[in-house]
C-alpha cells in the first residue's frame, strides 16, 4: 500500500482550461483540440488570429507549419505528445507566448535555439525529448522564465548562463544524470522548488541554505550520505523528499523549520525517528517506509495533525500506541512488519479511511479493525506471514467501506455479510482456497470489480449478473464448471450471457415439470411423488386395479346367460 509524495509540477494544473467555444469565429480565443488524432495543426486554426491559448497535446502532428507566425497574440501553446522533430524558425515570432509545452516529443537539438527567440517565455516544458545538453542561447537570451521544466532527459549539468534566470522558481531535473549538484542553482534566489529525484547525487553544497525562498526541495533516489546544516536556513521549507538515500540522521539545524508539512525519509538507514521531527507539529504527511524502525519516541504523539503516516517495511511486532493518539490520520501503512495483534485504543482514529495491514503475522482476522467506522480501503493480503482461514461476519460493521483486499490467504468461504456492505466497489480475493461465493454476493451492487484469479471455484452464483455496476471479473486458474473454463477467460458480458441462458434452461425444465405433473394429476394419478414412488414398488396404479375388478364383476359383451 505503499504511496509517494504527490510533489512534482508535472502531476499539477498548468492553466485552467476553459471549454470549447460553441462557435468558432474571429474571435475566438481558446481552442482545445486535444485527443484529436491529428496529424496537422489545422489550417481554420491558424487562421484565428485573436487566438490566446492553443490546447494540441496528445495527437500525432509531425511539424508545426510557418503560418504559426499568423497567431500574434498566442499566450500558451501545448503540443507535448506529438510527433515533432524539427521547429519552424517562425516559432520564434511568438513575441507574445508565455507558455511553451514541447514535451514527449522526438525534437532534435539542433532545432532548440529557435526558442530563444521567445522573449516573453515565463514556462517552458522539455519533459522527456532525449535532451542531452540545454543549448546555451536559451539560457542567455531568456530572462523571464518561472518554470524550466527538464525531467526524463540526459543532462549530465547545467549551463553557466542559467544565472541569468533570476526570475526562476521552478525547476524540475528529476530523472537525469547529474552527479554532481548544480551549484549555479545556489545563486537563483527566488527559486521556491527544485525537483533532483532520481539522479546520481552524492553531495548537496553549503550553498543551498541561501535560497532563502526555496518551498519544496526533492532529492530523493540519490547516493547522499548526509544533509547540509546549512539546510535549515531554508525556513520557508514545507516540503521535503530525502527517501531512498544513504541518510543515517539528520542534522539540528532542520529543527528551525517551522513550516513543514511533508517530509520524505523512506528508504534510509535511520533506525530511529530522528528526536527533531517530534517537533515539526504542523506535519500533514510523514514517508517512514523500510527505515529500519522497531518502535516510535514518546513524543511521535505531539503530531497530531498528521493525515497520511507510513511505516511499512519496518521491524514492527505491535501497533505503537502512540500512532492511536493521532486523530486526524486519515491513511496508515503498516504494511510488512511483524505485528501479531492491534490494540484496542485503534478506534481513536476516527477519521482512518485507508489501512494497510499486508503481510503481518496475525493468527486470526484482527477484529480491532471493525471499529473503524470511517474506513474506506483495507489492505490485509497476507503475501508473507500468517494465513488467515477466516473472515468474520463482523466485517460488515464496515458500512463506508469501498475496497477490501484479502488476496493470498486461506480463505475456503467469503462471508455473507459482504451482500451488505452498501459502498463496496471492488473484492480483490486472488490466491485463495474459495470454493464458492455466498449468494449474498449478489446483493451488493455497488461492486465493480471481483478478482477472483486462482481459487477452487467451479460455480458462480446464478444471479450474478444481477451485479450491473460489474466491469472486471477474473476468474482465471479455478476449475471452472458452471459457466465453463472457456466462457470464464472471456469479456464479463459473454459470461452474463451465458448466465442468463442458464438461468432461462432453469426455468424452462422447471416448467416441463411443473406440467408433467399437472397432467398426471388430472388424469387420476395423484400427486405425482405418489406416483413415483408407487413404480418403484412395482405396483399398479388405482385406476389399473379399478379396471381389474370391474372385468371380474361385469359379463362380456354378446355373452348373455
Amino acid at each position: 500500500m505503499a504511496k509517494h509524495i504527490i510533489k512534482s509540477e508535472e502531476h499539477s494544473p498548468k492553466i485552467p482550461q476553459r471549454p470549447d467555444p460553441q462557435q468558432v469565429t474571429d474571435r475566438t480565443f481558446f481552442i482545445d483540440a486535444a485527443n484529436r488524432n491529428l496529424t496537422a495543426i489545422p489550417l481554420e486554426i491558424l487562421a484565428l488570429k485573436e487566438l490566446e491559448e492553443v490546447h494540441l497535446e496528445n495527437n500525432l502532428i509531425e511539424e508545426i507549419p510557418k503560418n504559426i507566425q499568423h497567431l500574434k497574440n498566442i499566450k500558451i501553446l501545448y503540443l507535448n505528445k506529438n510527433n515533432l522533430k524539427n521547429l519552424c524558425p517562425e516559432l520564434g515570432g511568438l513575441g507574445s507566448l508565455e507558455g511553451l509545452d514541447l514535451s514527449y516529443n522526438p525534437i532534435l537539438a539542433s532545432s532548440l535555439p529557435v526558442i530563444s527567440g521567445l522573449h516573453a517565455l515565463r514556462e517552458l516544458r522539455l519533459y522527456h525529448i532525449n535532451l542531452g545538453e540545454i543549448p546555451i542561447v536559451i539560457c542567455k537570451n531568456l530572462h523571464h522564465l518561472e518554470l524550466l521544466g527538464l525531467t526524463g532527459n540526459h543532462l549530465e549539468c547545467l549551463p553557466k548562463e542559467i544565472v541569468n534566470q533570476t526570475k526562476l522558481r521552478e525547476i524540475y531535473l528529476k530523472q537525469n544524470q547529474f552527479e554532481v549538484f548544480p551549484q549555479e542553482l545556489c545563486i537563483l534566489y527566488n527559486l521556491e522548488i527544485i525537483d533532483l529525484d532520481e539522479n546520481k547525487l552524492s553531495a548537496i553544497p553549503e550553498e543551498i541554505g541561501n535560497l532563502t525562498s526555496l518551498r519544496k526541495f526533492f532529492v530523493a533516489y540519490n547516493n547522499l550520505p548526509f544533509v547540509p546544516d546549512s539546510l535549515g536556513r531554508c525556513e520557508k521549507m514545507s516540503v521535503l523528499d530525502v527517501s531512498h538515500n544513504l541518510l543515517q540522521s539528520l542534522p539540528h539545524t532542520l529543527s528551525q523549520l517551522t513550516e513543514m508539512t511533508e517530509i520524505g525519509l523512506s528508504g534510509n538507514h535511520l533506525e530511529k525517528v530522528p528526536r527533531l521531527l517530534c517537533r515539526w507539529t504542523s506535519l500533514h504527511l510523514l514517508y517512514l517506509q523500510d527505515t529500519g524502525l522497531r518502535g516510535l519516541r514518546r513524543s511521535f504523539r505531539r503530531l497530531v495533525n498528521l493525515h497520511f503516516l507510513d511505516l511499512s517495511q519496518n521491524h514492527l511486532d505491535h501497533c505503537p500506541l502512540q500512532i492511536c493518539m493521532l486523530k486526524n490520520l486519515e491513511v496508515l501503512a503498516l504494511d510488512d512488519n511483524k505485528i501479531g495483534q492491534l490494540p484496542s485504543a485503534l478506534s481513536f482514529l476516527s477519521k482512518l479511511k485507508i489501512l494497510g495491514l499486508t503481510a503481518n503475522k496475525f493468527s486470526a482476522f484482527p477484529e480491532e479493525v471493525f471499529s473503524l467506522v470511517s474506513l474506506e480501503k483495507l489492505y490485509i493480503g497476507q503475501d508473507r506471514g500468517s494465513k488467515f482461514t477466516l473472515v468474520p461476519e463482523s466485517i460488515g460493521k464496515l458500512q463506508s467501506l469501498k475496497e477490501l483486499y484479502i488476496e493470498n490467504n486461506y480463505l475456503e468461504y467469503l462471508p455473507v455479510s459482504l451482500g451488505s456492505m452498501p459502498n463496496l466497489e471492488v473484492l480483490f480475493c486472488q490466491h485463495n482456497l474459495l470454493r464458492q461465493l455466498p449468494d449474498a454476493i449478489c446483493q451488493a451492487q455497488a461492486l465493480k470489480q471481483l478478482w477472483l484469479d486462482d481459487n477452487l471455484l467451479t460455480h458462480l452464483p446464478e444471479n450474478l449478473d444481477s451485479l450491473v455496476n460489474l466491469k472486471i471479473l477474473t476468474l482465471k486458474d479455478n476449475p471452472m464448471e458452471e459457466p465453463p473454463v472457456d466462457v470464464c477467460a472471456k469479456d464479463i458480458e459473454v459470461i452474463w450471457d451465458y448466465l442468463k441462458q442458464s438461468r432461462n434452461r432453469k426455468r424452462m425444465a422447471i416448467k416441463i415439470q411443473a406440467w408433467w405433473r399437472g397432467t398426471m394429476v388430472r388424469k387420476g394419478f395423484g400427486r405425482f411423488a405418489e406416483l413415483v414412488k408407487t413404480r418403484k414398488k412395482g405396483k399398479t396404479s388405482p385406476k389399473d386395479k379399478k379396471g381389474k375388478k370391474d372385468a371380474k364383476g361385469k359379463p362380456e359383451k354378446g355373452n348373455k346367460k
